[in-house]
């Protein structure tokens, strides 16, 4: 690797701002330690704040804030912000569409040619479809509490549970979510001394306090799985139980998140606790595999009408 693509990888790592130890760089860039010094002291020179630490466990970190130079990024890097700010266009964030926008195209202006072609290719060859009628997010509101999540930091803000006034909440952040349209925020609740998640777009007047707090052992997984379980015991209108000649992996995959699918003589047993019976329609016509409906009996009825329809358009 020449001088010249050392540097750019080199800021290239920089620029995540994390801390990275010397020895850890050294390694990255197959280079001594000393040329790792060499290399951060002409970083230095072209504007780039880059703090040090000395000692066994010495490192470098790139200064958050202050005017930087242009930002770097790697082929593979640019592609991929272009894709998300494409995706980002599709109207989960209220507002951000036309933001999105603006910046895509700032962003593919600065593209040399080459990566500008690989764009190019994935937009001309995607067909994408909006989708309408789910919850929009403050896009204020995502910001603020990713900051939060990031700098381990106490935030309070009004929450509007389901069918509930609103309440206020003071909570220690620990992860945002996406599922879907839906985007939840786990957090330790202080005052109710337990961990919860929110969804986002439920939350309304987000106010950092500038507290820092150390973080919890989250009880579970991980923050997807938390959510997850918490959507599952959801109270919901319908509870569903099928059982489905297919094996539960394959049920599971097709269900998502939205239920549960476990193994039973001859293939699974589905439960899924919803507020609609369209869904479990949708997953049940797409498995390849008969079936029998326990419950509930409102599935039952949705299940022998849309079968005669099914017939009577065969029929035809």
């Amino acid at each position: 690797m020449n001088t010249s693509a050392r540097m750019l990888r080199l800021l290239s790592l920089l620029q995540t701002h994390r801390y990275w130890p010397g020895e850890e760089l050294s390694e990255r860039l197959a280079v001594s330690p000393r040329t790792v010094r060499r290399d951060i002291d002409r970083l230095r020179e072209l504007g780039y704040a880059v703090d040090a630490s000395r000692g066994v466990a010495g490192g470098y970190q790139l200064r958050a804030g202050g005017s930087l130079p242009p930002l770097l990024l790697e082929d593979e890097e640019a592609v991929a912000i272009a894709v998300g700010l494409r995706t980002a266009a599709a109207g989960v964030v209220s507002g951000m569409e036309e933001t999105s926008v603006q910046a895509l195209t700032k962003v593919i202006a600065l593209m040399p040619p080459r990566i500008r072609r690989r764009m190019d290719a994935v937009r001309s060859q995607t067909d994408r479809q909006v989708w309408g009628g789910g919850p929009v997010i403050d896009p204020d509101v995502l910001t603020t509490l990713a900051q939060a999540c990031r700098d381990d930091e106490l935030v309070r803000f009004g929450y509007t549970a389901r069918g509930a006034d609103q309440t206020q909440r003071r909570v220690e952040p620990l992860r945002l979510v996406s599922l879907g349209r839906r985007w939840y925020l786990v957090a330790y609740d202080r005052d109710r001394q337990d961990w919860r998640s929110f969804r986002l777009d439920r939350i309304a007047e987000v106010v950092t306090t500038g507290q820092r707090f150390r973080p919890r052992e989250l009880p579970a997984e991980d923050a997807v799985t938390f959510v997850q379980s918490g959507i599952r015991q959801m109270p919901q209108r319908y509870a569903v139980r099928v059982r489905i000649g297919a094996e539960a992996h394959v049920v599971a995959e097709a269900v998502g998140h939205w239920g549960t699918a476990e193994p039973a003589d001859g293939g699974c047993v589905l439960r899924m606790n919803v507020d609609s019976l369209e869904w479990p329609v949708m997953v049940l016509v797409q498995l390849d595999g008969d079936f029998q409906v326990e419950s509930p009996p409102e599935l039952q009825d949705l299940v022998s009408g849309t079968a005669d329809r099914f017939a009577r358009a065969a029929a035809r």
